[in-house]
């Protein structure tokens, strides 16, 4: 099923912003320009303008990128920056690490983290602990 077609009206500021981000998404899931482009079906050139800011973007185009870069519409438009994913770089590596396992392994993973992070901070090893 198509998505919708609607019209967005960005200021300069907001395009630029929408730019940033799709290139922010597509770069932290490790997805080429070409690769995209071709996804969403521009050519690679109007990829680059677009995350450059030099090209529009379509609505449909939009969803499309959207659904590819798996990130909700609000995701390109909104400055709440908890929306950029993680920032440091175990968190990324977590996210990474965790995109090719299973909904049940996932859903362990995070089982895991609550009760590390609900059991406190480690106790630091002593000498005779690392013997």
């Amino acid at each position: 099923m198509e998505p919708q077609t609607r019209e967005y009206v960005l200021d300069a500021e907001q395009e630029r912003r929408l730019a940033e981000r799709v290139k922010e998404a597509r770069d932290y899931l490790g997805l080429s320009q070409e690769f995209v482009a071709d996804r969403i079906g521009i050519s690679r050139p109007a990829m680059s303008a677009l995350e450059t800011g030099k090209r529009k973007i379509s609505s449909i185009e939009l969803h499309k990128l959207a659904r590819l870069l798996k990130k909700p519409l609000e995701y390109f438009f909104d400055d709440d920056e908890v929306l950029a994913g993680p920032q440091d770089e175990t968190a990324q590596a977590l996210y990474r690490a965790s995109k090719g396992l299973s909904e049940q392994d996932k859903q362990q993973v995070l089982r895991f983290a609550e009760f590390l992070r609900q059991a406190g901070r480690a106790p630091a090893l002593t000498s005779t602990d690392q013997s």
